[in-house]
């Protein structure tokens, strides 16, 4: 850690749930390189907390919220203390940690052992505050209908944020750090989305004066959010639990693969089931469906190594419990673009999405990383060469609908890979 870092004398709150385009204008206090590479701060992980949210809350509600994370945490560490012992979900013991960050994402690794406790995406991060010496990191989950709900979600805490009870609420996961260097902390955090901002930009050669940030802001602030999730994920009768009946010692047979950044909830999506096995016989699944949970674990923003490994440890057991959310397996994208010199904000290689700018009017319409396109405006680009659909992107304007799916089942579907089942 480089002590000799400048801290400047007001808080950054960074709010990125709202889609700003930049997210700190101002220079921060690292070396933009050494963000790129990584560096590390050291803190003790003081444990986490779930809150319910909107989707959009102002920043002092986000501040609000911060503070109440902190208060719950530091109360059941007191309760913790008094009964010599933590409380499920809520206090786990504190641990001294080396905080990682870099533009890609935030580990919080062993000090001592350095081995990695947390692995967070940078983009998956939705608020940081710093309250004196202490640190509050959010990142949005689970999406649930209305308070009721989730009315079990936190039985002893009261949500004074939300009002009303019909709104689209997120489940805020709040994981609370102590440090010294609280203040540099967020600070870091903050610049490091700007770098990567400004570091997207440039390898998709993007020069960010050619548009201002108001202007394309006003842009955003006309255009409603387009994608599927929205949908699905608001109808009850997508969102199902499922049990499935297998043999111990016998694999549940699936393969999964990553929803995409871009998703609402970024989770893990079944690509391919193997014939006759418990998955496929169960009738319950198709392919597409993404899984919210397994026996009660969730999925929602974990690695793909993370999950795998999760469904592997299943192969003792004999019933599964899995709560999905039926999705098809083509995802519907339509990007509003009213002239070509807003760009689209992503960037494509052989025909999958391999970059998305953050906040900008690809994401807004759906478009997802990792996605192989299939169709643009009806017509089929899946033996298109990489120049021609570059040339179509570049020259569409209006509604740019595209039809993707995630590029590792398109593989499978097409056989262009043999499926691993686990």
């Amino acid at each position: 850690m480089n002590k000799n870092l400048p801290i400047r004398k007001k808080s950054v709150y960074v709010c990125f749930s709202n889609k700003c385009i930049l997210l700190n204008a101002v220079p921060g206090p690292c070396d933009p390189e050494d963000l790129i590479d990584g560096i590390i701060f050291a803190a003790t992980y003081m444990g986490c907390t779930h809150l319910l949210s909107e989707r959009t809350p102002t920043k002092s509600a986000r501040m609000q919220q911060a503070q109440e994370a902190m208060s719950r945490v530091r109360a059941a560490q007191k309760q913790a203390k008094n009964r010599k012992k933590s409380p499920d979900d809520e206090a786990p013991s504190t641990a001294e940690v080396d905080l990682f960050m870099s533009t890609q994402r935030i580990k919080v690794l062993n000090a001592d052992t350095q081995e990695c406790l947390m692995d967070l995406p940078l983009r998956t991060i939705s608020y940081i505050a710093d309250i004196g010496n202490m640190v509050v990191l959010m990142a949005r989950g689970k999406m649930v209908r209305s308070r009721s709900a989730q009315e079990n979600l936190d039985s002893t805490a009261e949500q004074t944020t939300i009002t009303q009870d019909d709104r689209r609420l997120y489940r805020m996961i709040c994981h609370v750090f102590e440090s010294e260097d609280a203040q540099l902390i967020a600070q870091s955090i903050g610049q490091s989305f700007s770098v990567a901002y400004q570091e997207f930009l440039r390898a998709n050669g993007i020069d960010p004066e050619d548009l201002s940030q108001r202007e394309y802001s006003d842009l955003l602030n006309t255009q409603d959010m387009y994608n599927d999730d929205l949908i699905h994920f608001s109808k009850s009768e997508n969102c199902r639990d499922v049990y499935i009946e297998k043999q111990k010692g016998e694999i549940l047979g699936v393969v999964i693969v990553e929803s995409g950044w871009g998703s609402i909830l970024p989770t893990v999506i079944i690509a391919s089931m193997m014939h006759a096995g418990p998955a496929e016989k169960s009738g319950r699944l198709n392919i597409g469906d993404q899984i919210m949970t397994i026996n009660g674990t969730s999925l929602v923003g974990l690695p793909l190594s993370t999950c795998q490994s999760i469904i592997k440890g299943l192969k003792s057991q004999s019933r599964i419990k899995m709560n999905i959310v039926r999705c098809p397996p083509v995802t519907m994208v339509l990007i509003r673009r009213p002239d070509l010199r807003y760009q689209l904000g992503f960037s494509v290689q052989n025909g999958i999405i391999c970059s998305l700018m953050r906040g900008g009017i690809a994401e807004r319409g759906g478009v997802r990383v990792g996605h192989r396109i299939i169709e643009i405006n009806s017509q089929s680009v899946v033996a298109t060469p990489h120049e021609k659909i570059v040339q179509i992107l570049s020259n569409a304007m209006g509604e740019i609908h595209m039809k993707t799916m995630p590029a590792a089942m398109y593989r499978l579907l097409t056989a262009q890979e043999q499926p691993v089942y686990i």
